[in-house]
């Protein structure tokens, strides 16, 4: 039998530690399902949401506070609506954040990431209808027990715990920024930010995927060799950024052909240049595909880019049915995440594991709340 009351951690005031709270468990409408939460990921960003998100980033609206955090749910179904027709209680899910309307035209069309009121559940919004969204849905995963529409839910396999699940929302920006570029077998793919938390995971995706030959950026040369370790000898080299110019560096790796694919996965603090040395790097029809956020006008030669056929997307987030091909890839072990390194949180510990995750050990910590 379900409790009647949760613990939770809101958020009063930026800048101001969480506290713990008691709240009614939640109601589900019929198309929702109850999730008990086992973990939810905590990210680099969250941080910078919680301390810097309304000065950086206006246009991206915030839930209305007190509110509930927690971006990355999993757990198990502990009750479903009268309308779910494929979840039952005591599946293992992970819940995609991305909260779509369903009706306006883009979602009609089946693009649901194109949604004109698409909202990170318990992160932030995107459009100006975000704040309706965050009425609908005000629980993040930093409590007990959310509800969860059906269309949100990734069944887990038994070979995937809880905890490394709870990163299936950075892998799955990086798998859908290498879906855009169309990686595969004969794909050179170069991420900036190899060893971080985004780019580690790109690393993975892009050998599950067939990549022959995968360059990266970094700076900590601490993590080089373990980010090498990955993958057979010299299917992935490293270049230390600050040195010689990126596409210098490329140019001489790859016998002057560039690279099919760049992945931009460096943060909003990152310098332009680096953006645009990876962009430099790439190939005659090749594409660069930025998921790390790299804020401000970045200046790019468009005459170059014309002449050269080069495609320039930016990528966020991921469709449920992605993660679910990211599920089935680890059940059949096509995908191996068994590099994560987890730290693990009681909720009442939150705010250390916030204040805390700068220490993580590249892309290889996985900072996770367990309530």
């Amino acid at each position: 039998m379900t409790a009647k009351t949760m613990r939770a951690a809101r958020l009063y005031e930026g800048g101001k530690p969480m506290v713990i709270e008691q709240l009614p468990v939640p109601q589900i409408r019929p198309t929702e399902v109850l999730v008990k939460i086992k973990a939810c990921g905590i990210v680099p960003n969250l941080h910078n949401i919680l301390t810097n998100w309304v000065n950086w980033f206006p246009h991206n609206p915030l839930p209305k506070l007190p509110a509930i955090f927690g971006l990355d749910p999993t757990g198990v179904v502990e009750a479903v609506g009268a309308q779910v027709y494929d979840f039952k209680v005591g599946d293992r899910v992970y819940v995609n954040p991305g909260r779509h309307c369903g009706s306006c035209r883009a979602c009609r069309a089946g693009n649901t990431i194109a949604c004109s009121a698409y909202t990170f559940n318990g992160y932030f919004g995107f459009t100006p209808k975000s704040p309706r969204m965050f009425e609908d849905y005000p629980y993040g995963g930093l409590c007990e027990y959310i509800p969860a529409p059906q269309y949100s839910l990734v069944k887990l396999p038994d070979n995937l715990s809880f905890e490394t699940a709870a990163r299936l929302g950075y892998l799955g920006t990086a798998y859908k920024a290498l879906l855009r570029a169309n990686v595969g077998p004969g794909s050179t793919v170069l991420i900036n930010g190899i060893s971080g938390t985004l780019g580690l995971g790109a690393v993975a995706l892009a050998l599950a995927m067939g990549a022959r030959k995968i360059l990266g950026t970094a700076r900590n040369q601490a993590l080089f060799q373990r980010v090498k370790d990955l993958a057979a000898p010299g299917r992935i080299e490293i270049h230390t950024l600050g040195s010689v110019p990126t596409q210098q560096w490329v140019a001489e790796v790859t016998q002057g052909e560039g690279v099919d694919v760049a992945i931009d996965a460096l943060g909003p603090g990152a310098p332009h240049e680096s953006l645009v040395q990876a962009l430099k790097s790439v190939r005659r029809g090749g594409h660069l595909v930025n998921i790390g956020a790299i804020a401000g006008e970045v200046p790019i030669d468009l005459h170059w880019i014309m002449d050269n056929d080069i495609h320039i997307s930016g990528s966020a987030w991921f469709t449920t049915g992605q993660g679910q091909a990211m599920a089935d890839m680890v059940e059949s072990g096509v995908l191996d995440l068994s590099f994560f390194e987890h730290s693990v949180f009681a909720l009442e510990d939150v705010n250390q594991a916030i204040s805390g995750i700068e220490s993580r050990n590249g892309g290889f910590g996985n900072f996770v709340i367990r309530p």
